[in-house]
């Protein structure tokens, strides 16, 4: 099959690597525009643009999918198929496109966890597994019938980028059985309707406020929190009034009755905020202005002006 890929970050890379591998004609991929950023707001190109052009891949990246120049490009290259991989949301007239249509590889067991962050959301909620997805694009953002999918473990201190490597993997292998069972016509797409059976867990996009810990939650909660917002977003308290953001922590459960945020430390070693039901021990942390170190280089460089009675 004539195959067009669309994807953006690192995780799509894997799954286009895959299909490359596999034999697959991937005729051209579609990613994000080139952008500034960091410091020096030096023009950046996506991971999957990147890989695309050292495989001699065309690349075509529209700033509006709806753009007719951009719709004749597309439809020139004749596809039979197209995938979608961590990409933005398609319009009807492209999805719609291809004979075979468009399938999206989605970091969840869907039906749970439609949205932009399934990986995060799941590790947030506490939840022992998770998975990959792929399914069948239709008007209502991840709700198409499903093809194949496959479980994965979440350890008790896995975070979010411990998981985006389990199923980035995962879903580069189920991608190239959903290939295969598509060219040999070896698919039964089940509806997700038919799966759902309780309440749904959704998996919205992540913004900063989101990433504010609430130190009055009790300690699992926020350990979770943390570990699925590591390594980013990153969650974060403050500290004397600047920003510190916690990217590791190690949970301690017992009585006590010092203030939920307050912290306690021996300044050279140990760090240790309060919360609802016991402690969380600071591991690795970054306070405004400086890089990402384990909390012993943070007490030797920084001079805490408060401590919890």
């Amino acid at each position: 099959m004539r195959i067009i890929f669309m994807g953006t970050p690192d995780f799509a890379v894997a799954s286009l690597k895959a299909l490359i591998e596999a034999g697959e004609e991937v005729v051209a991929v579609v990613t994000a525009p080139d952008k500034p950023a960091g410091r020096g707001q030096k023009i950046h190109e996506s991971a999957v643009k990147q890989f695309a052009v050292s495989q001699n891949i065309p690349v075509l990246q529209p700033d509006k999918l709806r753009n007719p120049e951009f719709l004749e490009e597309l439809s020139s290259f004749k596809a039979d198929l197209q995938v979608v991989v961590a990409f933005r949301m398609l319009p009807e007239i492209v999805w719609n496109m291809p004979q075979k249509g468009t399938i999206n590889v989605h970091a969840s067991l869907l039906p749970n966890y439609r949205g932009a962050a399934p990986i995060n959301h799941a590790v947030i909620n506490g939840e022992k597994k998770s998975g990959v997805t792929t399914f069948l694009l239709q008007h209502e953002i991840d709700t198409g019938n499903i093809l194949f999918s496959t479980e994965v473990e979440i350890c008790e201190t896995d975070n979010a980028g411990d998981l985006h490597d389990k199923l980035m993997m995962t879903g580069a292998e189920l991608l190239i059985k959903t290939v295969n069972a598509i060219k040999t016509e070896d698919i039964k797409p089940i509806p997700q309707e038919s799966l759902a059976n309780a309440e749904l867990k959704h998996a919205p996009k992540i913004f900063k406020e989101n990433c504010l810990i609430d130190w009055n939650k009790n300690t699992a909660d926020i350990y979770n929190l943390i570990r699925g917002l590591s390594p980013y977003p990153t969650a974060f308290t403050y500290i004397d009034n600047k920003v510190l953001k916690i990217y590791s922590t190690e949970k301690i459960i017992e009585n006590h009755s010092i203030e939920p945020g307050k912290y306690i430390s021996d300044g050279k070693n140990e760090l240790k905020f309060a919360t609802k039901d016991g402690f969380l021990k600071l591991l690795e942390v970054q306070i405004e202005g400086k890089k990402r170190m384990s909390v012993s280089d943070f007490l030797r460089g920084y001079r805490l002006d408060s401590l919890a009675d």
